[in-house]
This record gives structure tokens, C-alpha cells and sequence, in this order.
């Protein structure tokens, strides 16, 4: 019986071909949506998720009466609707215009200060030796888990004895302090990857300290170190609660200064619109000009 049936089978199958196993349910799924058919959902899902940015892009260049007839898709098919009379209008505004330079005062102070005293904390706490390295970088850690929300009123207190409220350098200290525990947590990690041999070769050569970090971990950390710019950067540059609370006029950046004018005009879409674009489309820009160096970072350490 057992020559029959392997008679039965050679003769199933042609002579000097393998049947190939047979595929599972989901194998075969993954096969179809890996080619083109996900390509085609991924652009799907990218276009309906600029959908809200085209259209406040739209509707920043129109007018105030257009805006009030109809929908900003409209444009399409009356191009004449198109105007930069609300950029005009919103940009010759002096609390505007004001809001604009605080903001950059805010933001690029806040960025480059967390990200060179978190570098340099961040090679310490990886391979420097000092007293209680380890409990300090817990202690750093341990900062991760306090929000925002609970340092407002102390901080604010604090801000009013020292002089400090109500000013573009106080809101800054309140943005490095609270962007430096991440910022130190993710760069010592990094630095820490790097082989001990290098460091150790450097050192041989007669390099101290500052000269090995600026000349050996800093160039190897830049993938790292721009992910963490680009975070802070974003972070500070559309912080609205922090500069709500310890800003008054004359230093509020352009999130505060959009939420007022909204408040004193009404809910006037033609100076909401060209605003929050401005606001936004900085942070984009910042962000597609660093985007190599941004996925670097993130995928640093993901292959050996």
C-alpha cells in the first residue's frame, strides 16, 4: 500500500517539480497590500491628512465676504477669489508684528540653549566619573514625570519675587528647565552608544575633555542632537499655556497674541486664518529642512 501510494503522488505531480506550500489567509493579504495597493492608501491617507492645512491655506486668501458665502473649496473653481489683502492687514498690525519677533526670541533662545547644555550634561552623565553620577541622572529621569501644569503657579510666584514675570527671558528659563530632563535623558543615552574605543583612542592622541566632545561626540551625535532642536523647537514655537500664563503685552508670542486678537475682534475667520498659517507654517519648514538628520536620529541605534 505504501508503494501505491507513493505511485499514486509521484503521478499527482510532475516529474522533477516541488509543490509549493501553501500560502495562509494573511500571508497572501500581506502580499497584496505590499505593492502598489498600499502605496496608493498611503497617498490617499497622506492627501485627506492635508485636507485642514489646504484649506486654511485657502481660506487665509480670501476674503472676509467670500469666506461668509461660501466653503473654501469653492476657490477652485473661481480662482479670482485668491488675495493676500488678509496677509496685508494681519502683518501691518503692530501686536502682530511684535508677537512675531517675541516668539523668535522665545524659541531660538530656548532651542540652542537645551540643546548644548543637554549635550554637554548628557557626555558627562555617559562618561564622565563624578560623585553620585547615577543618582543625579535618576534624579534627571524622575523630572521626566512632572507636568507642566503643576510648576505654573509656583514658578509664576517664584517669577513675580525675582523680576522675572511678564518677561521674553523668563519664559525662556521656564522652557530650558523643563525641556532639559528629556533633552539630557535622550543625548546620554545616545553618547553612550559610542565605542569606548574611540574615546579612549582620542584621549591618547592628548584631546581633553572639551576637545573629545566637540571634536569626537558631537559630530557623532548630530543625528541625535538635531531630533532633539527639532522637538524642543516645535514645542516652544506653538506653546500656548506657558506663554498665557507668564507673558503680558508687549512679550507675547504669536499663539497668545492670535488667541487675543480673535478675542477682541470676534470670531473673525479672515484674521484667525492667515495667522494660524504663519504660525504654523514656520515649524514646517524647520521641519522638512532638517528631515534627513531628523529620521537619523530616530532610527539611531535601531541597526547595529
Amino acid at each position: 500500500m505504501t508503494t501505491d501510494a507513493g505511485v499514486t503522488k509521484a503521478a499527482a505531480s510532475p516529474a522533477g517539480s516541488v509543490t509549493p506550500p501553501r500560502r495562509s489567509l494573511a500571508a497572501r493579504l500581506v502580499g497584496a497590500v505590499s505593492g502598489g495597493a498600499l502605496r496608493v492608501f498611503l497617498i490617499v491617507v497622506g492627501l485627506f491628512w492635508l485636507v485642514p492645512t489646504i484649506g486654511l491655506l485657502i481660506s487665509s486668501l480670501r476674503t472676509p465676504e467670500d469666506l461668509g458665502e461660501s466653503g473654501w473649496w469653492t476657490v477652485f473653481t473661481e480662482p479670482s477669489q485668491l488675495t493676500f489683502e488678509s496677509y496685508r492687514s494681519l502683518l501691518e498690525n503692530p501686536d502682530i508684528q511684535d508677537s512675531l519677533v517675541n516668539t523668535v526670541l522665545i524659541t531660538v533662545p530656548a532651542t540652542i540653549l537645551v540643546v548644548v547644555i543637554g549635550s554637554l550634561a548628557g557626555y558627562a552623565f555617559a562618561w564622565m566619573e563624578f560623585p553620585g553620577r547615577d543618582w543625579w541622572f535618576l534624579l534627571v529621569v524622575g523630572l521626566l514625570v512632572v507636568p507642566v501644569q503643576v510648576a505654573l503657579i509656583p514658578i509664576a510666584e517664584l517669577f513675580g519675587k525675582l523680576g522675572l514675570f511678564g518677561t521674553v527671558f523668563g519664559v525662556v528659563l521656564f522652557h530650558v528647565g523643563f525641556g532639559l530632563p528629556f533633552a539630557v535623558f535622550l543625548l546620554r543615552n545616545f553618547f553612550a552608544e559610542i565605542p569606548r574605543e574611540l574615546l579612549e583612542a582620542a584621549r591618547l592622541d592628548g584631546a581633553g575633555e572639551l576637545r573629545l566632545f566637540a571634536r569626537v561626540v558631537m559630530p557623532l551625535g548630530g543625528p541625535a542632537i538635531a531630533s532633539l532642536g527639532i522637538f524642543q523647537f516645535l514645542w516652544v514655537w506653538n506653546d500656548m499655556l506657558v506663554a498665557l500664563v507668564f507673558t503680558k503685552a508687549g512679550t507675547q508670542p504669536i499663539t497668545v497674541a492670535l488667541q487675543t486678537q480673535v478675542r477682541q475682534f470676534g470670531n473673525n475667520v479672515d484674521v484667525l486664518a492667515p495667522g494660524a498659517f504663519i504660525s504654523m507654517v514656520v515649524p514646517l519648514v524647520v521641519f522638512f529642512a532638517f528631515q534627513r538628520q531628523f529620521v537619523s536620529g530616530v532610527m539611531a541605534g535601531a541597526v547595529k
